[in-house]
């Protein structure tokens, strides 16, 4: 009897989930820890940055930590995220994902400006 085995490392499943969710209209940006932004200012790029696993022996639990950009509809860009990532994740591994939790845990306001002396804020539409 055969007892081959396949073992994915976590850091494999996150940067999957990374990518995916990096690629969704209106992410800004991953949030990652002290870690993450060392790595960055070094030049490196972290593509799990912002993303926690949990792995079963054959299912995953990813965790999302997101920037949006102000202005977008988050729901609709978490929901997307979640189907982005369940899709890629699933279709390279062959594991099921259970649970894609995302966290909104910031939104990029870069593009608004505010006038001198104005109390209104425009933003900038690209």
């Amino acid at each position: 009897m055969r007892k081959d085995k396949i073992t994915i490392a976590d850091e494999v499943i996150a940067t999957i989930a990374g990518i995916a969710a990096s690629g969704v209209r209106d992410v800004t940006s991953m949030s990652g820890n002290i870690a993450d932004g060392i790595a960055g200012m070094l030049g490196k790029k972290n593509f799990s940055k912002g993303v926690k696993v949990e792995m079963g022996e054959k299912e995953v639990v990813i965790d999302l930590s997101v920037i949006v950009e102000y202005g977008c509809k988050i729901h609709h860009v978490a929901q997307q995220i979640q189907n982005n990532v369940r899709e890629a994740v699933e279709e390279m591994t062959g594991m099921d994902v259970v649970e894609v939790n995302v966290h909104i845990v910031g939104v990029n306001t870069s593009k608004i400006l505010k006038k001198d002396g104005e109390d209104s804020i425009k933003v900038i539409e690209e």
